[in-house]
């Protein structure tokens, strides 16, 4: 790491390694290159055949070698800020009776973000054996008004020799004559584990999904952030550019997609319906599906409940259930108006609605053998490097340059699947990964498309049922989707 002085304090660049654009892999079969990460070497490998086609690596490499130190918490409770807030922080840990040192820290650019400068202030640095050291200055910080926390230097962006623990499942097109799909579980309010929905829906193997809304009621919590569509119905908006994994039967790709529903009354009146399955904001109509699995909200406004043949069989004030094979729409503010004008009992109403790859501008045909997850971050495109941080909301120190734990899925040249979990946030045993890691880790396993999915607590790998990764909360976490290789 390259050293200077910043106002008399010393500084140190963090930034993530160069990796060259093209994949190294193209074939379905396990690399037998070097690990990309860490110090060269081959790494440790177990193979299990879980079903004809379908096979689990067990890989570990490297060793851990670093240790703690202490980071001060900036006024917005982050562990990074601008250079201004970092060396006032600096200077109250100086008046305070410690040492610091103010780190400089470089965001690595995304396809659609550009390095972003930071700073950090950190006191001492200790053996891996050492913690309690670094946890007692954390009480005498705070015992003269300075928030801190024990850091971990394996979680920062610089390099490091790990250790990594990963779980892959490798499709091979060639012999796996099953399928994949998607699951919300039993509802999309409701949070489940990914075994549990494994059990639900019979699977071989499988790993947790998407993001979730956890800014929500919590009984709403399972809905996910972005796009799904379960057996060709669409159960959860998306968000306008964002990535995600569209699947039809073994046929699997990773692609840009948006989603849009309009509700057409009977008198020829159409409108944008804003949401499916989620709270309406002011002023919105949103579609509640049978799936939704929770009581809509009494917020004041008015709901239709529409039969499978699209008529009209009841107009109510918001709040109640959906019933099985129906749909409600629910209108807020001027929607709740909407509705009253133009949503009349005996009345039909007529959904239209589309998800659109916007990287052919075509529509997904939604069968009942399509399926489509919103995903997360976009890491690779026809082989070469391509995060797409900024787009997909997670253009962020933490997100970008920190190593946390990180679930993984790709598609090969072959059009094989690959899931990939690697463990983290569990020092000495596994780093994890950054989001440029994450993808570096894809490249070097053949994938020539690939997504990063809801990480850290969240990431869990399942194979007959059973969690076969470490995750980070030391249970499983319940969860809003999860993706499924099934028989």
């Amino acid at each position: 790491m390259s050293r200077r002085l910043i106002v008399g304090l010393t500084a140190v660049a963090i930034a993530a390694t160069a990796i060259p654009a093209e994949a190294e892999q193209a074939g379905a079969a396990f690399p037998s290159s070097a690990f990309p990460l860490g110090e060269p070497g081959a790494p440790v490998k177990n193979q299990r055949a879980v079903a004809p086609g379908v096979d689990l690596f067990s890989v570990t490499h490297g060793t851990p070698t670093q240790g703690w130190t202490v980071s001060l918490l900036m006024p917005n409770g982050h562990d990074n800020g601008p250079l201004t807030t970092a060396q006032a922080k600096a200077a109250e840990a100086e008046s305070a009776g410690f040492t610091p040192s103010v780190l400089r820290i470089v965001q690595p650019a995304a396809a659609d973000a550009p390095p972003v400068e930071r700073y950090m202030v950190r006191i001492g640095l200790w053996t891996f054996k050492q913690r309690a050291k670094a946890d007692k200055v954390v009480k005498e910080l705070k015992a003269a008004g300075i928030r801190a926390k024990t850091d971990f230097l394996g979680d920062d962006g610089d390099q490091t020799t790990g250790p990594w623990d990963m779980r892959v499942v490798m499709v091979d097109p060639k012999v796996f004559k099953g399928s994949y799909r998607t699951s919300v579980g039993t509802s999309v309010a409701k949070r489940e584990t990914t075994s549990s929905m494994s059990k639900l829906n019979k699977a071989i193997a499988g790993v947790n999904g998407g993001f979730f809304n956890i800014h929500t009621a919590r009984a709403l919590q399972g809905d996910p952030v972005g796009v799904s569509v379960v057996g060709g119905k669409l159960l959860s908006e998306g968000t306008p550019g964002r990535s995600g994994l569209v699947i039809t039967g073994r046929k699997a790709w990773i692609t840009e997609l948006r989603s849009a529903v309009t509700a057409v009354s009977s008198d020829g009146t159409k409108v944008e319906v804003k949401g499916v399955n989620r709270a309406a904001a002011a002023d919105e109509l949103v579609l509640y599906t049978e799936e939704f699995g929770a009581k809509t909200a009494a917020d004041g406004g008015s709901e239709v409940v529409v039969d499978a043949q699209g008529r009209i069989v009841k107009a109510r004030a918001a709040g109640g259930v959906v019933p099985r094979g129906h749909y409600v729409l629910h209108g807020t503010g001027v929607m709740a108006d909407w509705l009253h004008e133009h949503a009349w009992e005996t009345w039909t109403m007529k959904l239209i609605t589309k998800v659109i790859d916007l990287r052919t501008g075509r529509a997904v045909r939604l069968t009942p053998q399509t399926y489509v997850m919103g995903g997360g971050v976009g890491l690779l495109r026809n082989g070469r490097v391509r995060i797409s941080a900024a787009a997909d909301g997670h253009a962020s120190v933490n997100m970008m340059l920190r190593r946390h734990p990180r679930t993984i899925v790709g598609v090969n040249k072959s059009g094989g699947l690959i899931l990939v979990t690697v463990d983290g946030r569990n020092p000495g045993v596994s780093v994890g990964a950054s989001m440029v890691e994450a993808a570096q880790i894809m490249r070097w396993l053949g994938a020539k498309q690939a997504i990063n999915f809801d990480g850290g607590g969240s990431t869990a790998m399942v194979v007959g049922h059973k969690v076969v990764n470490r995750p980070s909360d030391g249970r499983e976490r319940t969860i809003g989707d999860a993706l499924f290789i099934t028989p």
